[in-house]
């Protein structure tokens, strides 16, 4: 099979994707998670991707502890570890199952090492019926049709036969049960293609426009921001909603002025620094410099004295 022609940055030469030119670990060590054919059709043709029961249950006793603790006493911490990437949050930001997907549709390798990330984070923030009442209570439906937008804010997705790219991409961790139609996140599936308005019906939130879905705690969803989606009211009297909502871009892209504390980035593994590195593109991958084939094979020359 041959490869997606993706034009390079210059002379309309073909981007080769060569060994090495993506991270096959993350930050700590973990094989990369690669999507299965399946999967990359499914988020393709729908714009989102369910991928059920992640997280182990120690895992997700701890993260839940901490994201309540963040959101109802922070005061119980130091204030660099005030936040939804600190803690064993942290591990959620470059887990393998993330990585294998931002690698196949967000990812550029131009920007990307193996111990560089192609890609970068835009933001982190917890969605709980206690701490975001006005987002888990209001039905709002929003974007939609990013196959035929600019991709000034982000908010586009553009493909060509066999390479798709999700310009803003969400990931949602959900650390308790999700039941079906009883809250979570309502997705217009294939709107982010849709080459006509939005229905009035899409207003509904009992409309056949939208879809949703189940999961138990420890799940990932994937979505491009370039699909219609709305919240939905939690409904659920089992349990709440804790579901971290991570947000994710394009090296040379922002849409928020979001960063976390400095403090705490500086004691991150150098690979999971990469992330939140600088919005530019030139001289943006630790070691290399633009030049030569898929611009980055002369190293970076270290100052003297």
């Amino acid at each position: 099979m041959s490869e997606a022609y993706v034009v390079d940055k210059n002379l309309g030469q073909p981007l080769l994707l060569e060994e090495g030119d993506l991270p096959q670990k993350n930050a700590d060590g973990e094989p990369v998670v690669e999507l299965t054919d399946e999967q990359k059709y499914l988020f393709d043709v729908r714009g989102w991707l369910l991928v059920p029961g992640v997280l182990a249950d120690d895992e997700i006793e701890a993260m839940r502890e901490y994201a309540l603790r963040v959101q109802q006493h922070p005061e119980s911490l130091p204030e660099h570890e005030r936040s939804f990437v600190a803690g064993p949050l942290e591990k959620l930001t470059d887990h393998p199952v993330v990585v294998g997907f931002l690698n196949e549709f967000l990812a550029f390798p131009g920007l990307s090492s193996a111990e560089c990330y192609g890609f970068r984070m835009e933001g982190s923030g917890l969605r709980n019926p206690a701490a975001t009442p006005e987002r888990e209570g209001v039905f709002n439906p929003h974007n939609g049709s990013g196959f035929f937008r600019f991709a000034v804010d982000s908010h586009h997705y553009q493909s060509i036969p066999g390479k798709s790219f999700s310009g803003l991409t969400r990931v949602v961790w959900e650390l308790a049960p999700v039941k079906m139609r009883q809250g979570g996140t309502l997705l217009a599936t294939g709107s982010h293609k849709a080459a006509y308005p939005s229905p009035e019906s899409i207003q509904d939130p009992h409309s056949a426009v939208w879809e949703t879905y189940e999961c138990p705690a420890g799940s990932v969803l994937f979505f491009t921001e370039a699909l219609a989606h709305s919240t939905s009211p939690w409904t659920n009297a089992d349990n709440e909603r804790v579901g971290i909502f991570n947000l994710y871009n394009s090296v040379g892209s922002r849409w928020s002025s979001w960063s976390p504390p400095a403090e705490l980035v500086e004691q991150m593994p150098p690979m999971r620094q990469t992330l939140f590195r600088g919005t530019y593109c030139a001289d943006n991958v630790p070691g290399f410099r633009y030049g030569g084939q898929n611009q980055r094979d002369r190293p970076v020359a270290k100052e003297s004295g």
